[in-house]
């Protein structure tokens, strides 16, 4: 049994993948022979390489020899995915049963297998969002445009009333524990506090990730599930930049101004159970909120929201890019993105609280 490596062209296109064919064709072909076709400098396959890649496959199968694919990367590598089960030349092994260590390796072997395909799609993420648009490959406006519209406006409602209640629902339980000590007006200092350094931020980001996160894990399975996603990249086109870069971007501009509003929200909450039941006048209990509203307070609370957006955006689109089977893969996905979101979150938020209070203060 012999090698025969062939390298691929930097491009598999029509032209490539039969000259790519004559190439094989020309070679002193055995039986048991291994063709390798190395795509270590190819950096594009498009549909009509990945028809030639095919026809390779089946004429290697018909001389009784071997094809493999050998160093792709990138786009290359996504599509030879795509098509590796039209490619294969060996029967599927039966699958056998696992110990407990092998379990255990195998989950944590597919762990850091997650774990790193995650950080491939922050790093892709970060370039078509942040570094592209620098080099003349702009944003896909028309997508950013629905993306702030569906994440932004649509959301307002809810983000405010659901802060709103939340200020009420506490401003009642503060009142009651401050009667006995006579500073019922103090629990205009305290909604001020907590909602410019935590309040607002995580609820609002829990809403959001319930809301928009959901519905792009639910987006993005759904795409994958009918094959949409496997169509753009049949296309050339970088999914990437045309799903995942509008929804960061969109996402990083409308938390941040969703978390003030549901700031507002909250202490009106506060401020509503302030003057119509404890009965202080309204001028009285706005000058105590303001005394008690500091910069250095408002910077902890937005700041994190900058990071809650990654996530809530990554995390969505990482999970549906990872759906498999039917619609129930597309609900699993679902739920695991929103379990994902709020633990991130709250993670987030641990760590920013420890920052702020032990480097800043």
């Amino acid at each position: 049994m012999s090698e025969i490596r062939i390298k691929a062209p930097e491009r598999l296109h029509q032209a490539e993948g039969l000259a790519l064919l004559r190439d094989a064709a020309g070679r002193k072909l055995k039986a048991d022979d291994q063709i390798v076709i190395d795509f270590k400098d190819t950096v594009a396959i498009d549909s009509t390489g990945g028809a030639s890649l095919v026809r390779l496959s089946e004429w290697a199968r018909s001389k009784g020899a071997r094809l493999q694919l050998d160093g792709a990367g990138g786009q290359a590598a996504e599509f030879i995915d795509i098509i590796r089960p039209t490619l294969e030349t060996e029967r599927p092994s039966l699958p056998r049963t696992e110990g407990a260590v092998e379990k255990l390796g195998g989950s944590g072997i597919a762990a850091f297998g997650e774990i790193g395909e995650f950080f491939s799609l922050v790093n892709d993420s970060v370039y078509w969002t942040l570094i592209a648009p620098l080099t003349g490959r702009g944003i896909r406006w028309n997508n950013f445009l629905d993306e702030l519209y569906e994440m932004g406006y649509r959301a307002v409602g809810i983000v405010c009333l659901m802060n709103f209640l939340l200020g009420l629902i506490i401003a009642m339980l503060l009142a009651k524990q401050a009667e006995a000590y006579g500073i019922q007006l103090f629990v205009a200092d305290i909604m001020m506090i907590g909602f410019a350094r935590e309040l607002a931020a995580i609820m609002t980001a829990i809403v959001v990730s319930a809301r928009t996160g959901a519905a792009i894990a639910a987006e993005i399975s759904t795409m994958k599930v009918q094959e949409e996603v496997d169509a753009l990249r049949g296309m050339g086109l970088n999914v990437v930049e045309f799903l995942v870069a509008p929804k960061l971007l969109a996402m990083l501009i409308v938390l941040p101004c969703l978390v003030m509003l549901g700031m507002y929200a909250g202490i009106g909450g506060g401020a509503i159970w302030g003057v119509y039941v404890l009965g202080f006048q309204y001028d009285i209990w706005l000058n105590q909120t303001l005394k008690a509203a500091y910069f250095s307070d408002l910077l902890q609370g937005i700041s994190k929201t900058f990071v809650f957006a990654v996530f809530i955006v990554l995390i969505g689109c990482h999970n549906g890019f990872r759906v498999k089977g039917g619609s129930r893969g597309v609900g699993l996905m679902t739920t695991r993105s929103v379990v994902m979101d709020i633990f991130m979150l709250i993670t987030v938020d641990i760590l920013f609280a420890v920052l702020f209070y032990y480097v800043f203060e």
